[in-house]
Parts: C-alpha cells; sequence; structure tokens
C-alpha cells in the first residue's frame, strides 16, 4: 500500500517538468491526482496516459491559473471527482522571460505574480476552507530567492513572497494539522532550462553544484512526496532547498 493511498491531491502545472514528475511519483504512492495545465493537450495527455497504465488515478483540468476565477474552479473540479482534498501543490509558475527590470512592462509583471503568487493565495485559500485536517501544502519556490540572478526580477519577488504566505499559512493551519511547507528546487534539468541556456551554461551551473550534476524532475518530485507523507508531520513553516547543496 502506497503512503498517499486513499489521499486525494491537486498539483498545478502537472504536464511537464517538474510537475509532471510530482503528479507520477505522488500517484505511484496512491494518491489520486488533479493536475492543471496551460495549454499542452499532448503533454496532459501522455501523463494521463502513464499515470492510469501504472493503476494510478489522475484527471487533467486544461486552466490558465492567471484568469479570475480558474484557481478556484480547479480545487472545486478536484474534489467533485476524487472527494475531498489532503494534498495541495502549488508547482504552476509563469514561464520565465529574460528582461531587465528597467525593460519589464506591467503586464509581463502582473501575468507573473497572477500564476506564481495570486493563484497560489487561491488555492491555499480554499484549502483553508475545506482540506480535510491533517493534510498537506506543499509550494514550490525556487533557489533564486537566496542565490539571485539578473533579469527575472518579477519571478524571483513572486516567488520570495511566496515563500512568506507559506509561513503565515503554516502558523494559521497548524492547529488543524496541516502542514505547509516550501520546496526551492536548483538549477533541475527540464525542458524550460535546456530551451533558455546553452549546453557551456548547463555545464557551468552543474559545476557550481556541490553534487556536481543538474538535478532531475525526480529529485524534487521525492522531496515534495516526503513532505506530502506521514513521516513529515513535525515539518512545517519550511524551506527545503532541492539544489544538490547550490544554495
Amino acid at each position: 500500500m502506497g503512503t498517499l493511498e486513499g489521499k486525494t491531491a491537486v498539483v498545478t502545472g502537472g504536464s511537464r517538468g517538474i510537475g509532471r514528475a510530482i503528479v507520477e511519483r505522488l500517484a505511484r504512492d496512491g494518491a489520486a491526482i488533479t493536475f492543471n495545465y496551460a495549454s499542452n493537450d499532448d503533454a496532459a495527455t501522455d501523463v494521463v496516459r502513464t499515470v492510469e497504465d501504472a493503476g494510478g488515478k489522475v484527471r487533467a483540468v486544461r486552466s490558465d491559473l492567471a484568469e479570475k476565477g480558474a484557481a478556484e474552479r480547479l480545487m472545486q473540479l478536484a474534489e467533485e471527482e476524487f472527494g475531498g482534498l489532503d494534498v495541495l501543490v502549488n508547482n504552476a509558475a509563469a514561464n520565465i522571460d529574460l528582461v531587465p527590470i528597467a525593460d519589464t512592462d506591467e503586464e509581463l509583471f502582473d501575468r507573473v505574480l497572477a500564476v506564481n503568487l495570486k493563484a497560489a493565495f487561491l488555492t491555499i485559500r480554499h484549502a483553508a476552507r475545506t482540506m480535510r485536517d491533517g493534510g498537506r501544502i506543499i509550494n514550490i519556490s525556487t533557489v533564486n530567492t537566496v542565490r539571485p540572478v539578473p533579469n527575472i526580477a518579477p519571478y524571483m519577488a513572486s516567488k520570495g513572497a511566496l515563500e512568506q504566505l507559506t509561513a503565515a499559512a503554516a502558523c494559521e493551519l497548524g492547529p488543524r494539522g496541516i502542514t505547509v511547507n516550501t520546496v526551492s528546487p536548483g538549477t533541475t534539468d527540464t525542458d524550460l532550462l535546456r530551451s533558455t541556456n546553452s549546453p557551456e551554461q548547463l555545464q557551468t551551473a552543474a559545476s557550481l553544484t556541490p553534487l556536481g550534476r543538474l538535478g532531475q524532475p525526480a529529485d524534487v518530485a521525492d522531496v515534495v512526496a516526503f513532505l506530502a507523507s506521514e513521516d513529515a508531520r513535525w515539518l512545517t513553516g519550511q524551506n527545503l532547498h532541492a539544489a544538490g547543496g547550490l544554495a
């Protein structure tokens, strides 16, 4: 029996990269998963097929979390599909446009904050109202909040705020046995990373990591699975850097 047998989970941004690895890992642990994705139908279908072929329960919901009402609808659909809510993983993030602050327009800033922070706030608000006692909330941040880099200011600002939201929610929901934690990945080998970095940059990133390699999505998913399990019952309000020592 999996460690999450009989539990239900919502994962935002679950069709690719770290999000996909989280969906597949939590499903292997026995959870019934609802995940959203923004646009890539083929990727989402492939995740569903993979999970169902392994005997898991999963539902994919196409929704843009920047749109008004999308986060709330996702949570409601998840509870209607599988009944109740035990685990929430806020992984969705707006793509990082490499733009200096001087050239960042309001539209870009607003979209990044809407997806990375406001949507997470709204899913946590819903969970605060309906999640079963003893539940788990896990927010995905980034090691860049402690290891800053140029040209992604809105992204870093949104993730820094998400970490503070984690701390606040942990204080509020602790009396119900609900833990709220952050996982901050380092340089992780995803399609997005490879599309925005040269082979030389990737090699440099690996060399800066004490463990000497890029992270894999499964490396992060395993940390999330731990936080979702009963074994992490005494951890809350924490930020675990799943970064191979980069931070």
